[in-house]
């Protein structure tokens, strides 16, 4: 009897455990069958679009590309122009920011970086005393006013391969001050590049005032001409009267010597 319960005991444990699993089993295949029979219903109460059409308003997007093209356009630097407009002093004052690793005094030693009294006109990589990186060595030229810009705007970009970590000067006007600066470091001051010609409309608009200029002379000129025209027909005028005036004048002078004659 003992053995009969035991028996029914194991029977209905493993019954019981057989039908927990079956219905772990069934809550996810049924998560899994309520899932895709959503996503069915809502593929077709939400269907796909796929023709092309236009927009209910429609938007003009070519002011897009003009965009980017206008600040690809944007003008070349002027370094003569901004040269003759920069200041030594506020360029002294950015020159701060350097002395970490330069001299600036005539004579003055090496340090980081060379001492930069007569940069401006010297050959580059050219400074006694100082070993410089083999990208400023092996460059030809001179330290001119366009290099320094464009050396002070970008150093790792003008000589690749510089030891010189200064990121770069990025403001066009405080270059062009710094490097005023640099242009009084010297026994001989190198001149400033001549600023470019201004290109503006002025040509055109002086043609169209040329020409104005040209259309009021014109009424100017019909007018006088008009009047010039007046004093020719008073010329004949004044002849024809004059004639009969020396006419007039005769017939007394007959008239005398008539009675002259008498």
């Amino acid at each position: 009897m003992a053995n009969t319960l035991a028996l029914s005991t194991v029977y209905l444990g493993t019954r019981m455990g057989d039908l927990f699993w079956n219905k772990i089993a069934g809550v996810v295949i049924g998560t899994i069958l309520a899932v895709m029979v959503i996503g069915v219903v809502a593929e077709g109460l939400f269907p796909e679009h796929t023709a092309e059409g236009e927009f209910a308003y429609p938007m003009d997007l070519s002011a897009l590309g003009t965009s980017s093209g206008a600040a690809e356009a944007a003008p070349e630097i002027d370094l003569g122009t901004l040269l003759a407009n920069a200041s030594a002093d506020a360029g002294e004052r950015i020159a701060r920011r350097c002395v970490s690793c330069h001299t600036f005094d005539q004579g003055g030693a090496n340090s980081t970086g060379p001492n930069l009294w007569g940069i401006v006109g010297a050959d580059i990589a050219s400074h006694a005393g100082f070993a410089y990186s083999g990208a400023l060595t092996s460059m030809e030229g001179s330290w001119t006013y366009e290099a320094l810009n464009a050396f002070i705007e970008s150093p790792r970009s003008y000589a690749q391969g510089t030891n010189m970590s200064f990121a770069g000067l990025r403001g066009e006007e405080d270059r062009a001050d710094l490097l005023a600066y640099l242009q009084t470091l010297n026994s001989n001051p190198v001149a400033f590049p001549a600023p470019a010609p201004v290109e503006t409309e002025a040509a055109g608009e002086g043609g169209d005032v040329g020409m104005e200029s040209l259309d009021e002379a014109g009424e100017t000129a019909a007018p006088e001409g008009e009047a010039a025209g007046i004093p020719e027909q008073a010329t004949q005028s004044e002849a024809a009267t004059g004639d009969e005036d020396l006419t007039a004048d005769d017939e007394p002078t007959e008239t005398e010597n008539d009675n002259g004659g008498h």
